[in-house]
């Protein structure tokens, strides 16, 4: 075998180990570090408890539609700041005229996600009046 095939072979076996070292790393880190008992009082053996609270009713709450048009609006302006800076990077030196009626053309179209998410009322975070629930207490 040529030595700078050997030499190649090496190079991208490290880089697939430390690969699988960064992939499997944070999964080993959390088995060393994560508590090996949950909560072991007054009868809540084997409970799950988030930020040291106890869970008060049921785990499935109703989200209202706003959310997720407003996580799609951000969502939308994610895409555009990924599009617009390579554009801004190359622009002017050639078809100036060309590349700004598609910068034009793009911002438009995401003005108009704008546009529509406004008439949706996703801007417009209206608080609602809780209504009385009885939560069975344990």
């Amino acid at each position: 075998m040529d030595e700078t095939y050997i030499n190649d072979l090496i190079y991208v076996c490290a880089f697939g180990l430390g690969g699988l070292a960064f992939a499997a790393g944070p999964f080993v880190i959390v088995h060393l570090l994560s508590a090996r008992q949950t909560r072991q009082s007054a009868n809540k053996t084997g409970q799950f408890v988030e930020c040291g609270m106890e869970p008060i009713g049921d785990a499935w709450i109703r989200y209202s539609a706003v959310y997720y048009l407003y996580a799609l609006v951000f969502v939308a302006f994610a895409v555009d700041v990924l599009y617009l800076i390579p554009v801004a990077l190359v622009y002017g030196r050639e078809f100036a005229v060309r590349d700004l009626f598609e910068l034009l053309l793009f911002v438009g179209i995401l003005s108009l996600v704008i546009v529509y998410a406004w008439r949706k009322g996703v801007f417009a975070w209206s608080l609602k009046k809780p209504t009385a629930r009885t939560v069975p207490r344990s």
